[in-house]
């Protein structure tokens, strides 16, 4: 098959591309750089995601027969315009478009399945708005003409070369004794999927007859609470954790970030839980789930050999935790 894919170069689609090219197709990916790590076998094309006329101009003379689009511009945003323009650029005829989006486009709640309504386009949260207008307006080709849409909704996505600082955050820690933030009580649930899951089902999905005009949850079955994340990233590296638990006021009263620095539990990690069930890719897309224990321990290996060179300035968890044992230490008198 000749297969395009938007994006291609970073964690979910870098492994992609080397699946779709051990199973020989000929693949192009679309970004926007002039180079990329695959050698001759993958043809370069340059333009920007969010602007179609660019996409047209990038493969003009080209045909495809598949797309995968993974790419989200995370600076910018890539809204359910942008995305539909580009699935209307893409020259030739297509029999599969495998979009990804995120469980984010629930909005919240617990134990979604795939035929849940997704976040309403007045949801406070940019990427949730995103997310959930592009499958909408993806959902309305496939219902108009037939336009073969798979979707793809996972949660966090965990693996060898994460870009985002996350199973990391906690290893960089614990290699050092150092204490774990949990913050609040710790019983946020988080749900996770081993990226070579993610890609299996989004390479099965090309030829499965029965994918197209389907959503898919994409993610390990059992959800953990976040004392459990981190009892697992622990385990992963045979290392017994250091356990702080800081109020979430004082990590709001101090500035403390969720989704960057100063951070204190990992990028994007302490979020109010959203999860789903999982059943349709493993009865459709015949997809085995990477058990969370046995991911960790690959994703380790690969960590522990590759590990980037990182300043590390711990000072922020250090004020939190100091205010959290001194909070603890107060205890309320009784007055007689």
């Amino acid at each position: 098959m000749r297969v395009l894919v938007i994006g291609g170069t970073l964690f979910i689609g870098k492994l992609l591309v080397k699946r779709l090219l051990a199973a020989d197709h000929e693949v192009t990916i679309l970004h926007r750089k002039a180079e990329h790590p695959f050698g001759r076998r993958v043809r370069n094309s340059i333009a920007d995601r969010n602007d179609a006329e660019s996409i047209r101009n990038a493969l003009a003379g080209l045909r495809f027969d598949a797309v995968y689009d993974i790419a989200y511009d995370w600076e910018r945003g890539t809204t359910g315009a942008q995305v539909e323009a580009t699935a209307k650029s893409i020259p030739g005829d297509l029999t599969r478009y495998v979009f990804m989006s995120s469980v984010a486009a629930y909005g919240d709640g617990l134990n979604h399945s795939e035929d849940d309504p997704l976040a309403a386009d007045i949801h406070p949260e940019a990427y949730v708005r995103n997310k959930a207008a592009s499958e909408r307006a993806l959902f309305r080709m496939y219902h108009e003409s037939r336009f073969p849409l798979v979707t793809m909704r996972p949660p966090y996505v965990y693996g060898p070369e994460n870009p985002f600082y996350r199973e990391a955050f906690f290893w960089d820690r614990l290699k050092l004794d150092r204490p774990i933030i949990i913050p609040g009580d710790g019983n946020r649930l988080m749900q996770f999927v081993y990226v070579n899951d993610l890609v299996e089902a989004c390479f099965n999905a090309l030829e499965k007859h029965t994918a197209p005009g389907r959503a898919f949850n994409v993610a390990d079955e059992k959800p953990l609470t976040q004392l459990e994340v981190v009892a697992e990233f622990a385990r992963a590296i045979g290392k017994e954790p250091d356990i702080i638990r800081v109020p979430r006021e004082i990590i709001v009263r101090n500035g403390g970030n969720a989704f960057g620095p100063p951070m204190y539990f990992g990028e994007m990690y302490d979020r109010p839980p959203i999860t789903e069930a999982v059943g349709r890719v493993k009865r459709v897309l015949n997809v085995s789930l990477t058990p969370f224990a046995t991911g960790l321990k690959e994703t380790w290996r690969w960590y522990s050999k590759h590990a980037p060179e990182r300043k590390r300035d711990f000072a922020f968890e250090d004020k939190l935790i100091k205010q959290a044992r001194e909070q603890a230490s107060v205890r309320p008198t009784t007055t007689l």
